[in-house]
Parts: structure tokens; sequence; C-alpha cells
């Protein structure tokens, strides 16, 4: 393969996962995919999307870029008005919501206005004393969180409100890997040093941030959440440079290192459950980013992204639905299932490697 070529698997593939949306979107109606059964295909749906409405709406954007058609097209943008209810909800996930799904939509003129509307919204909800926009109440339990699935999305989110939103999604970064793991004893290899990842960590007036058992450490999606949220930030001049000098690119090495496998498990302490492919494309889609900011481990980072994409296609992509990804390993839910942001992700790795979009515009 020369360079700038697409891998002859990679448009197959996206094409496959492309139909799948089509065949998606007369299946849910108006509502929102979650996860689907992997025998069946059938969907489990929600009313206004949840946390994951956001990538639904982007695959539809990316169907109807590979298409063409005005019908898609509309779908997609009737799809991303429906996410509206979300700007006004208590949530950090605004960023999985309302980045991932309007940052495709091009010129669109309702989808522009919605980032804007969600972007005043989160840095209304920025807390000045804690350093972060709070995990929130929207999803229920303890509001005063710290998640790493509360900081992709953000950084893109935020600077959309200007300085004050991209002085506030540097301090939303940084407080987070302040509390949920930097990488600061790794040492230059990338290795951890013995260091503990912590996804989330809950605020107390008397005891400050205690680490939460749930999620584990050892929860393969949320390292893959962190490092795409690192990657964003390094594109984002306004952001790094409010980071302290060094401190992005090191924990980027650090969280690039882990796990190992290509497909890692769900929790990296049960090697004998699940996988999670959708931690898997999420990473995929991380490395592609880091690929485009200069530095020797570019070219190392752009050739285990597309080892990762050639894995999932070719050993867990069936009919055009990623199969293998675990929702929820603790509770036992969806553990071997199609879920709608692996979906996606998987989509915007091969739309990046065949040309479709910009792995930089999501």
């Amino acid at each position: 393969m020369t360079p700038g070529t697409p891998p002859p698997w990679a448009g197959p593939a996206l094409a496959e996962l492309l139909d799948r949306v089509a065949v998606t979107r007369a299946e849910v109606g108006d509502r929102f995919p979650l996860y689907a059964d992997p025998g069946t295909g059938h969907w489990v749906t929600t009313g206004r999307g949840a946390w994951t409405g956001g990538f639904w709406a982007g695959l539809l954007w990316l169907r109807s870029r590979h298409t063409g058609d005005p019908a898609d097209r509309a779908a997609a943008s009737a799809c991303t008005a429906r996410l509206a209810p979300w700007v006004a909800a208590d949530t950090a996930a605004r960023g999985l919501i309302l980045w991932y799904g309007t940052a495709l939509a091009g010129g669109d003129h309702g989808a522009r206005e919605l980032r804007t509307r969600a972007a005043r919204a989160a840095l209304d909800a920025f807390d000045g004393e804690l350093g972060l926009v709070p995990w929130g109440s929207a999803f229920g339990g303890p509001r005063l969180l710290a998640r790493v699935d509360g900081v992709p999305g953000m950084a893109g989110l935020l600077t959309t409100a200007g300085r004050e939103g991209t002085e506030a999604a540097a301090a939303h970064l940084n407080r987070h890997l302040d509390l949920c793991g930097d990488g600061g004893d790794c040492d230059d290899d990338g290795g951890d040093g013995g260091r503990v990842f912590v996804p989330a960590r809950a605020f107390g007036a008397a005891r400050g941030w205690l680490a939460c058992e749930d999620p584990p450490p050892g929860w393969s999606r949320g390292r893959a959440w962190l490092l795409l949220a690192v990657a964003d930030a390094l594109h984002r001049p306004g952001v790094a440079l409010r980071t302290p000098p060094g401190r992005l690119a090191r924990v980027a090495r650090w969280l690039a290192a882990g796990p190992a496998d290509l497909v890692p498990p769900a929790d990296t302490a049960r090697s004998d459950g699940p996988l999670d492919t959708s931690a898997a494309a999420v990473t995929a889609v991380a490395l592609l980013k880091l690929a485009r900011v200069p530095g020797p481990g570019a070219a190392a980072h752009a050739e285990r992204a597309a080892a990762i994409l050639e894995r999932l296609t070719g050993e867990h992509l069936a009919g055009g639905r990623l199969l293998d990804g675990c929702y929820d390993a603790a509770r036992g839910t969806a553990v071997r299932h199609e879920l709608v942001w692996g979906d996606f992700f998987l989509a915007q790795g091969l739309a990046a490697l065949t040309g479709l979009a910009d792995v930089l515009e999501a």
C-alpha cells in the first residue's frame, strides 16, 4: 500500500457499515439505537438518545456524505434537531452528545446553532471551584463526579464559546488528568510505573475527591475516552497551551501504550471476560488523531490505528454490524453486542482512511 492509498479492506467495510445505518434508521424511526442483539440485529432503543444519541446522528451524517442523497441529509439534520433537549440537561456528557452529533454536519444551520447553544450551556455549567464541568445529575446518582467519559467532545464543544470556553476546556481536561491519572510516573517507553488509572472520582465537601468503585480501574473504554480527549486537545492550540508543558504528550504516550491487545477486554483485570470492540474503535480514532501531531511517534500511531481497524473489520464486522462490544461488563448488560458508538468510531476511522471525512473534524 503506497502512502495516501486506502487499504483495500477499508472502503468495502465502510460501505457495509453505512448500509447498515439505513437498515437501522428504518427499524428505529424517530427513536435512538443503543445496542443490538448479536444474533438478530434487533436494536434496544431510547426515546431521547441517552449519552449515545450524538453517535447515531454522527453515523447519519457520515451516510449522507457517502451517498450524497438529500433524503439522507434530511434524516441526519432531523436526528440532530432531536438532540436539542440535551442542551439544558445537567451533564458533562454534552460533549459526547452535542459535539459528536453536530461536528460532521457541515453547513447545516440547525446543527451549527445547536452546537453554539450547547457550548454556552456547557460553559455556564463550569464549576470554578472544582475546576471542571461536573458529570451532573442527568443520569441519576451523585452529581459531583469527575468521569473520564465526561471529557471527550468537551474541547470541541467548549472552544465554540470563544476565549472563555477555551479556558474552561483546558481547565476541565487538566482537572480530569489530575483526578483520573496523568501518567506522571510513566517512563520514556510509555510504561506506567505501577500507576493506577481511576476512571471516576466523587467529590464531598468534607472528604474531597475519592475514587469510585464503578467503573473499575481496568475499564478499557475509559482509557480510550481519555486518550481521545487528549488527542483532541493536542489539535487545539488554545487548549494545549493552557496545559503544563509536555503533559499532554506524556499522557498520550502512557495511554497509547496499553492495553497491548488490538481489541482489549472490557475490563483489563478480567482477561477471561468479554472483549470491547468499541474501546478498540475509540482508540483507533484517537491514534489517527495523534498520528497527525508532528513527532517521532506519528508513524507508529498510524500503523497501530490501521492494525486495529483491520482487526475489527476482519474479525468482528458482520453485515455492517461491529459485534463484540461490551456495554457494561459488571452488570452483564449487552456484553457481546453491536453498540451504536462502536459503529460510529469504526465508521469514523474508516472514513478517515478512505478520505470520506477528515478525522480532525469530529
